[in-house]
């Protein structure tokens, strides 16, 4: 099996978005060659409201939304209509800049064999601590 190209994001959750602080808390990781489009979320709960004490009240909600992350990118049509779209779409959607308590970084980039490796990789370098 050869290498594949394939992009990334860092899914971050900025909880005063006007001091563009952020703690990672998943990834996404889109290989068009191998058709794969997935996400991995590992959000340290006690981390974030260690650093932002005012998350704790949002908690549900911003774990309410990293969870339909990854069912947009298995195209589940519960997750709302942007599931319909193609996988390639879905990404651009999903990383897309917003101003939001959930935002993803910039588009990186990188070769592989087994984009679900690659992306288990990426969640433990980049997100866990």
């Amino acid at each position: 099996m050869g290498a594949h190209s394939y992009d990334y994001a860092i899914i971050r959750v900025v909880p005063r978005v006007d001091r563009d602080e952020f703690v990672n808390a998943g990834v996404i990781l889109y290989c068009r060659s191998l058709g794969f489009l997935g996400a991995r979320l590992a959000l340290d709960r006690a981390r974030l409201v260690a650093l932002f004490p005012s998350a704790a009240t949002e908690l549900d909600t911003i774990e309410h939304a990293l969870a339909q992350i990854p069912r947009l990118c298995a195209g589940d049509r519960d997750a709302g209509p942007l599931a319909a779209l193609e996988q390639s779409e879905r990404f651009q959607w999903l990383v897309s800049p917003r101003s939001t308590i959930t935002q993803t970084s910039p588009v990186h980039s990188g070769l592989c064999d087994d984009p679900e490796e690659t992306l288990q990789r990426l969640l433990d370098t980049a997100v866990r601590v």
